[in-house]
């Protein structure tokens, strides 16, 4: 039986550089710990209480950039160890994360499985007793809570974004990394992270804008989850329809 090679077998790092064979890869340190934080993006400037989805066009509004600016502030003051900055490519998740990039002193990356979640309901208004749910053409697309029926189901937002948070955190690998989506996403994969169901009443949702909800690693391993709200006080007056 072939015998691992010994130390004196495996090349130097002057030999990797002069030959070009590779060293052994480095393995990660599985006590070391890692922290995702989920950013909700801020306000957004939407007069007509539209559900926008995915639609392009919707920015913050003012209340929203100073929503993204007491996010900067905050990670400052706690002295986050920030390596990186990703965002939904939606325009209010980018300049949610252009806030706190610029402090930073970082750049703003784009996550395709950071998007708002799909929705069949999009750009219509769908409160409870007007809108949308008052058609009966749209009450087949409510049959399955579960799934749902209307939209992108649960387990595949969650599947993404998880995804997305263990790219962040083998990158950040002992630091801090800062991804920016939306409220739907962010809240199944705290769901998932916590192994509860995934149906819910989405007026009861733990996720308010500019909110953060951080995933804790130590190594690959997922040990717990917390939730801030650094801009508490800007809440109150809020336009709180969320994107789907």
């Amino acid at each position: 039986m072939a015998q691992p090679p010994s130390s004196s077998d495996r090349p130097s790092r002057q030999e990797q550089e002069q030959t070009g064979r590779p060293g052994p890869a480095r393995l990660p340190d599985p006590s070391v710990r890692t922290v995702v934080h989920l950013l909700r993006h801020g306000e957004v400037h939407n007069p007509e209480g539209l559900l926008y989805g995915r639609l392009p066009g919707y920015h913050l509004s003012e209340r929203g950039r100073a929503m993204a600016d007491r996010v900067a502030e905050h990670l400052l003051d706690v002295g986050a160890d920030i390596a990186l900055v990703v965002a939904s490519p939606l325009e209010r998740a980018q300049e949610t994360a252009r806030a706190s990039a610029d402090v930073l002193g970082l750049e703003v990356g784009t996550d395709e499985r950071l998007i708002e979640s799909g929705n069949q309901f999009q750009g219509l208004t769908v409160g409870v007793g007007d809108g949308a749910l008052r058609r009966p053409e749209h009450w087949w697309k409510m049959r399955n809570p579960f799934r749902p029926s209307w939209g992108e189901p649960y387990a595949e937002q969650a599947a993404r974004m998880h995804a997305a948070a263990d790219e962040a955190r083998v990158r950040a690998e002992g630091r801090e990394a800062l991804l920016v989506s939306h409220q739907l996403p962010v809240w199944v994969a705290r769901l998932a992270a916590e192994g509860r169901r995934y149906v819910h009443d989405p007026r009861r949702r733990q996720c308010s804008l500019a909110s953060l909800t951080s995933l804790h690693y130590v190594g690959h391993r997922l040990e717990g989850v917390t939730y801030r709200e650094p801009a508490a006080d800007l809440l109150p007056g809020a336009n709180q329809v969320s994107g789907a």
